[in-house]
């Protein structure tokens, strides 16, 4: 399955109940989540930690939109656009954590 968070972690809980729930799939931060998969944020530690333990993916675009490309936490994959309909397709089932 894949996860799809939109929030930003530092206004809504959305991507905290998705990392507290989700034991397997896929992760996929776009919008203002972008934030959580950069360095020298709240959520890094938990972020990291989420990593090693399942895949967790940045929409690149959105990353750069913020001026933040140059800091993706080690062991976070970015894609682009192509790579986000790549992982729809790849998930059987998509959800989208308000």
């Amino acid at each position: 399955m894949l996860h799809i968070i939109n929030k930003s972690p530092l206004c809504h809980n959305a991507l905290e109940s998705c990392l507290r729930t989700v034991g397997s799939g896929d992760i996929l931060l776009i919008e203002d989540a972008v934030y959580a998969a950069t360095k020298g944020n709240a959520m890094e530690d938990r972020m990291r930690a989420a990593a090693g333990q399942i895949k967790v993916y940045v929409l690149l675009p959105d990353l750069e939109a913020r001026g933040l490309a140059d800091r993706i936490i080690d062991g976070i994959a970015s894609v682009d656009y192509g790579g986000f309909v790549d992982l729809v397709a790849a998930n059987k089932n998509c959800q989208s954590w308000l």
